[in-house]
């Protein structure tokens, strides 16, 4: 039996489907990167070559004062063993004590941060009067630059005229200052109180915008069938904003693995605060040890692109599971 020509029309259309879709998709590959090739060679160029720098200098003795007379020593500066002894970045007390105070400082920063930022987020985006003011007010601390967020409350939480102490005496809390940046036991939650109220205005950001997308009809539904708010908010809220809430708090958690100018401007050198970026910096500058800071350099570097790596890892699983 012969087809007609009608359906041979469609047989043919839908033979050459897949061969149209796929030079669109070659055809979109290729235009993209176009535009990422220029990027790529600027990233290249900026961060590409120092960073393959540092990793090079990580396995010579070079010093500050003396770059090109250097000789390779290989993993000396990460770990080596003379005489008995473990020598190197991976057996020095002062370096896990700043990995000890870089992580203490990310988890309990970036927790506190996203509560406090979901909360704000959700109080905005109800609806009262001067709603838009109060958006526009709570970026103020994440806009002030963080040099002089740091430099302002270095003054507040002042020991002899900080207005922090003279508030906290003046409601009885305390009977004597305080000299929050300077006691090993108040100065890392001092740095911590600092990060908080500048950067959980970013987590309420992101986490307003996510906010703003969620579809009415479930809430709806859930105001029909008398759900209470909190169930509300832990069965359909917190499910749906969770993939932004995410990316949020892998941002932060970047952020705060390499923080450097809020520690170093509020306690400067100090041991109780002191971040693996704080102690790669004292090695580079003040040791002038270029060798040695640039391995704690690229350990932090490495430490970081490990969480980068693991969060894109779970992100792709999960993507794939919902699939």
């Amino acid at each position: 039996m012969t087809q007609s020509s009608s359906e041979l029309t469609v047989a043919a259309t839908a033979a050459g489907v897949p061969y149209r879709r796929g030079r669109l998709v070659r055809q979109r590959v290729r235009m993209a990167w176009m535009f990422l090739i220029p990027m790529l060679i600027l990233l290249a160029a900026v961060a590409g070559w120092p960073l393959l720098r540092t990793i090079w200098f990580s396995f010579t003795d070079a010093s500050l004062g003396d770059t090109s007379g250097y000789n390779l020593i290989g993993f000396e500066n990460y770990l080596v063993y003379e005489d008995g002894v473990w020598y190197g970045l991976l057996a020095d007390p002062e370096w896990w004590n700043a990995v000890k105070n870089t992580l203490f400082f990310t988890v309990v920063s970036v927790s506190l941060e996203t509560v406090l930022g979901l909360i704000v987020a959700l109080s905005l985006n109800a609806r009262f009067p001067l709603r838009g003011l109060v958006r526009a007010a709570i970026l103020i601390p994440w806009a002030i630059p963080t040099i002089v967020s740091a430099k302002m409350w270095g003054w507040m939480l002042h020991d002899q005229f900080g207005i922090i102490n003279h508030m906290l005496m003046g409601l009885g809390f305390i009977d004597t200052p305080l000299a929050w940046t300077a006691n090993p036991d108040l100065s890392m939650w001092a740095v911590i109180m600092v990060d908080v109220w500048k950067t959980t205005p970013f987590m309420a950001l992101l986490t307003l915008a996510a906010l703003q997308m969620l579809p009415s009809d479930c809430y709806e539904a859930a105001r029909v069938d008398g759900i209470h708010p909190i169930q509300v908010f832990f069965k359909v809220t917190l499910p749906l904003i969770a993939p932004a809430l995410m990316v949020a708090i892998i941002f932060r958690v970047l952020d705060a693995l390499r923080v450097f100018d809020l520690i170093f401007v509020l306690t400067s050198n100090s041991t109780a605060t002191m971040s693996m970026s704080v102690y790669a910096r004292q090695q580079l500058v003040e040791f002038q040890d270029v060798g040695y800071g640039s391995a704690a350099s690229t350990v932090l570097f490495l430490i970081i692109a490990l969480c980068t790596l693991a969060y894109l890892y779970l992100g792709r699983k999960r993507m794939g599971a919902d699939a």
